[in-house]
């Protein structure tokens, strides 16, 4: 049975080290969440909380709505796969599964059948008599998986599982990890540094930094409408031009920069005469749009496969990055050249600075 978890204003203070501040946010039953934000952000402490290994300075941690203050991690629906996955070199995959069952006095038989099931439930029936050091590395982590479940948690933390993957095998294991918690209806709470794995995986996602959360939000809305500068460049590609915001109409606004005035759509803290940022993501900026039309001196042209990343420099001196999809390539400007390209309104966001 899924839980789901609660923090209610927490925060921790290690000594004068402030590193996680007024954060609050639920997680439903049975949905897959993940923390990301870059390194020393607090996203794992704010885990470790979760699972019980360290109290909150301040702050209520709740799963299935009730409290849990006062209770260690053995006494909590969680159970938590470290990055690296610590499985027991000399028991058998079978025994590693079955390891916690065994701590909580569950007899043989049942222990065996349970894990056989588990083996089943990620694909690796017939393992169960190996070693671990006769696993790939996408079948370690899968069994790590199943230790975690064999004991019928009610919320799976993961402190970034997949992080000592190579980048086909993390891509596989990113979709093999959403459909098991499909199958399972288990909550997740992921932590990851790596924003393309929070996207492609995740229910819903909260973004942290310096320990203060910036947004929570599903996948499309926060790449699209990003709450905060941090989000704005966190997540995803994007070009950053600074201005000064002169008018908002329609949901629209207008700043006026060092390239001249631009027209996206109005963000939080967009106000008239405030200090603010048009942040446009590469794929919205078209070689030769006439709208919001901009000029850039073209320093490199990437090929990646699907689409070709467009380097280059804004008149300013800021960096420009545009994409250009495989089929249209003859579109793209080359190396040395001077490029116009334009945006549509409603594909750009201006924040306020503030």
């Amino acid at each position: 049975m899924s839980h789901s978890v609660e923090l209610a204003g927490i925060g921790m203070t290690f000594g004068t080290t402030r590193a996680v501040s007024d954060v609050s946010f639920r997680v439903e039953a049975g949905e897959f969440f993940s923390i990301l934000g870059p390194s020393g952000c607090g996203k794992t402490t704010i885990l470790r909380m979760i699972a019980g290994f360290i109290d909150p300075t301040e702050g209520r941690v709740l799963i299935g709505d009730r409290d849990m203050k006062g209770l260690g991690p053995n006494q909590r629906p969680t159970a938590m796969i470290f990055q690296s996955l610590a499985l027991f070199p000399l028991m058998s995959v079978r025994d590693n599964i079955a390891f916690g069952l065994e701590a909580r006095g569950v007899g043989r038989a049942e222990r065996r059948a349970k894990a056989d099931d588990l083996l089943r439930l990620i694909a690796l029936e017939g393992y169960g008599d190996r070693m671990p050091g006769e696993l790939s590395g996408g079948q370690r982590q899968r069994v790590a998986i199943a230790r975690a479940l064999a004991v019928e948690p009610g919320v799976l933390l993961l402190d970034e599982p997949l992080s000592a993957l190579d980048l086909k095998l993390r891509q596989r294991m990113r979709a093999e990890l959403r459909a098991l918690q499909k199958r399972t209806g288990v909550t997740f709470i992921y932590i990851t540094h790596d924003q393309s794995e929070a996207l492609a995986m995740s229910d819903r996602v909260a973004v942290m930094s310096s320990g203060f959360l910036q947004q929570v939000a599903c996948p499309r809305e926060l790449y699209d409408n990003p709450a905060t500068p941090f989000v704005a460049r966190f997540v995803g590609e994007t070009n950053a031009l600074a201005g000064r915001i002169t008018a908002l109409e329609g949901g629209l606004a207008q700043i006026q920069t060092a390239l001249g005035p631009l027209t996206g759509r109005a963000g939080q803290g967009a106000g008239v005469g405030q200090a603010g940022t048009i942040y446009i993501r590469p794929e919205a900026l078209i070689p030769g749009h006439g709208t919001n039309a901009l000029g850039a001196d073209i320093e490199r042209v990437d090929f990646e496969g699907a689409f070709a990343l467009v380097h280059g420099r804004f008149a300013d001196g800021a960096a420009l990055a545009a994409s250009v999809p495989s089929t249209r390539l003859a579109d793209a400007p080359l190396p040395g050249q001077r490029a116009a390209f334009g945006f549509a309104p409603e594909h750009a966001v201006v924040l306020g600075d503030g």
